[in-house]
């Protein structure tokens, strides 16, 4: 690119002018990626505060995760922006000791099983898998290894996968469990091939099930070696300090951020687009680079002109803006309700982890889909709670209501003080809890659902149809940070490269 060039392009990005509606990590991410290469942006987020599912929430002076908790460090992506962020020095890694398995017919409780993959055993005779599913059903896992391999990709149904080749009891007691904690799903509705990457493959390779989990960990494991590091990690201090960087850093770049701005519409119009909200702020409360066209606050809305508009909102809010729009998003995917207890307790006996790092249940034996001690599983918060103790009690799943879904935040609280008791197998009374906060999430469908891949690639191309237009969020991607960060990165370069450069390669004018 000649120097002409490059500042031909620098004063077009100056005169582009793109709004960001949601200021989740989604949003957050594509509204830096369009600031970096000097745009004019305006985020606009509903709520009184930024970050969607990552939030922040005081129990009593001690700050906790309310939402997301960590992150995937597949890719690297996530931890390439920490970087670049200045929060690489707060990278943590959770505590190895693992979490444990309550709602197993005849055990009280048990560590989840090690050598195995979304529960899947290498080993069914494995003692920490007999334990949990019997002599019995370590003998009828065992068949597996007797039976005929399948065709590669045959089995797109991870439940009903492993339910021919090892058993009801290691789909149910082993599987279902980790599915409906990672997915919030039932293992039957879960793509094989998109949850385990290879492993029909590896079972093609080896003749069993049991011997292609054990390949996947043997190539896992190498690659370990190779670049040692967690499967996951978090932030000391919390993920919410992932959304004050971004933030502070959308602002160091130019860009305006305005919650409590609830968009109603977006409009085309000859010059772009239109950004309608719905109730007007006084005009001087405005960068006069938010682009005001009307700001009649007792008359109309406020409308915000914009060369380019990326929806990052949770779909349902994002279907109602891009039904008009685009043609082809088809059905509605599954978005369950999701609610997490978060609960500051003066317990001294959870002082020595008595279930691990936290509870997975088996899917219909309690009303709570699983526990996390946080404090236990991470060193900075178990510092900052001090004697106390932070447990974290999530309801709900595809196609299960969220228990405490029609209860009050006390009601809520005592259910979640009550489950806790049960899943940590100790006695919590009322006057054991200190403070608790409730969150509310919808959460998308995950991209290991099967034919979520390809619903989700029609309507990337649906999208990408219509000029000076982006859709970002979990719906599209995924869930997880691991999948938003590059999936927001990559609409964020595909709007605005159209922008600066037209949809023929061309330099655009402004």
């Amino acid at each position: 690119m000649t120097a002409d060039t490059t500042a031909d392009l620098a004063a077009r990005a100056a005169h582009r002018h793109v709004v960001v509606i949601g200021g989740g990590i989604g949003g957050l991410v594509a509204a830096r990626e369009c600031a970096k290469v000097g745009m004019r942006v305006t985020l606009l987020e509903a709520d009184d505060e930024l970050g969607g599912a990552i939030r922040r929430a005081d129990l009593d002076g001690v700050a906790v995760d309310a939402g997301a908790e960590s992150y995937a460090t597949r890719g690297g992506h996530v931890r390439t922006m920490l970087a670049e962020l200045g929060l690489d020095d707060r990278i943590v890694t959770p505590n190895p000791e693992g979490a444990w398995l309550v709602g197993a017919p005849g055990v009280d409780a048990a560590p989840l099983p090690k050598g195995g993959i979304l529960g899947i055993p290498a080993n069914p005779f494995a003692e920490d898998v007999r334990r949990i599913i019997g002599w019995g059903g370590a003998w009828r896992a065992y068949v597996d290894r007797l039976r005929p391999p399948l065709t590669i990709g045959q089995e797109h149904s991870l439940g009903a996968l492993v339910a021919k080749r090892m058993g009801s009891k290691v789909r149910d007691l082993l599987v279902a469990p980790v599915t409906a904690g990672i997915y919030s799903a039932d293992p039957d509705d879960v793509d094989t091939e998109v949850a385990a990457p290879g492993l029909n493959e590896a079972l093609t390779r080896a003749g069993s099930l049991s011997g292609g989990v054990a390949q996947l960990l043997t190539d896992r494991a190498d690659r370990a070696r190779k670049a040692p590091g967690s499967a996951v990690e978090g932030i000391a201090g919390g993920m919410s300090l992932l959304i004050d960087a971004l933030a502070a850093d959308l602002g160091g770049l130019g860009a305006v951020i305005r919650t409590n701005a609830a968009v109603e519409t977006i409009e085309r119009t000859d010059a772009g687009w239109a950004v309608g909200l719905a109730l007007a702020t006084p005009q001087d409360d405005l960068s006069a680079d938010a682009g005001l066209l009307a700001a009649d606050a007792d008359e109309q809305g406020e409308t915000i002109a914009a060369d380019g508009v990326i929806v990052a909102t949770e779909e349902p809010t994002a279907r109602a803006l891009l039904t008009a729009h685009v043609a082809g998003l088809g059905a509605a995917g599954q978005a369950p309700q999701i609610e997490i207890v978060s609960l500051l307790l003066e317990a001294s006996a959870l002082d020595a982890s008595p279930r691990g790092t936290g509870v997975l249940t088996v899917p219909g034996s309690h009303v709570a889909k699983a526990l996390t001690h946080a404090s236990a599983k991470w060193d900075w918060l178990r510092e900052s709670a001090g004697s106390r103790h932070v447990v974290r009690v999530s309801f709900g799943a595809q196609g299960e209501p969220a228990a405490t879904g029609a209860l009050d935040d006390d009601a809520a609280a005592r259910l979640a003080l009550s489950e806790a008791s049960a899943l940590l197998g100790v006695a919590l009374p009322e006057s054991a809890l200190v403070a608790a906060h409730r969150a509310r999430f919808t959460q998308s469908q995950p991209a290991s659902l099967i034919g979520a891949s390809n619903r989700r690639r029609e309507i990337r191309a649906a999208v990408a149809k219509s000029a000076g237009l982006g859709a970002v969020g979990a719906w599209l991607s995924g869930t997880g940070l691991a999948q938003v960060v590059p999936d927001a990165t990559a609409e964020a370069d595909r709007v605005r490269r159209a922008l600066l450069w037209g949809s023929d390669g061309r330099l655009s004018t402004p």
